[in-house]
C-alpha cells in the first residue's frame, strides 16, 4: 500500500518508528517530514499529506503531532479528506470500516511506540464496510459540498 506519513517536531521520533515499521511490513512510504525535530507549522505538513492523498499519489495517510488533534483538524480542511484521531485499535478500525477515513492521526505525547504500531496495523488491516455507514459518509460529503471558500 502507498502511504503518506507526516509529523511536526513533537512527533519526529514516533514518526520514524512508524515509517520503519511500515517499510518492514512491505508498504511504500513517503515521508513528508518533518525530519530530525526541525520546527514546522503542522498545518503545512497535514495539508501536504492530505493533498497528496486527494491527488491519488497515496492510498492512505498517517499524521502525528503532540496530541494528534492539530493535524486532524488541519487535514480535514482539505475537501474530500476524512482524518480521524485514533488512540486505540477500535477507533483506528472504525475510522476505516465506518468512516472510510483516508488518514489517521496519532499523538506522540499520548501513546507510546508499541501501541502506535498496533493502532496503525488495525487501521491498515481494515476496509470500508459500506452498508449503513455508506449513507453516513455520503451525508458527510453532502455537507462538505455546501461549504464555500
Amino acid at each position: 500500500m502507498k502511504i503518506a506519513l507526516g509529523c511536526d517536531e513533537a512527533a519526529t521520533t514516533l514518526k520514524d518508528i512508524i515509517r520503519t515499521t511500515l517499510e518492514s511490513w512491505g508498504h511504500d512510504v513517503t515521508d513528508y517530514g518533518t525530519h530530525e525535530g526541525k520546527s514546522v507549522l503542522y498545518p503545512d505538513i497535514a495539508v501536504t499529506v492530505a493533498d497528496a492523498i486527494m491527488s491519488g499519489k497515496h492510498e492512505r495517510g498517517i499524521l502525528l503531532c503532540g496530541t494528534g488533534i492539530g493535524v486532524a483538524i488541519s487535514a480535514n480542511k482539505v475537501p474530500g479528506i476524512r482524518a480521524a484521531q485514533t488512540h486505540d485499535t477500535y477507533s483506528a478500525e472504525r475510522a476505516m470500516k465506518s468512516n472510510n477515513a483516508q488518514i489517521i492521526t496519532l499523538g506522540a505525547r499520548v501513546i507510546g511506540p508499541e501501541l502506535a504500531k498496533t493502532i496503525v496495523h488495525a487501521y491498515l488491516s481494515s476496509e470500508f464496510s459500506g452498508g449503513a455507514s455508506a449513507e453516513k459518509v455520503e451525508r458527510i460529503t453532502y455537507y462538505e459540498g455546501r461549504i464555500s471558500v
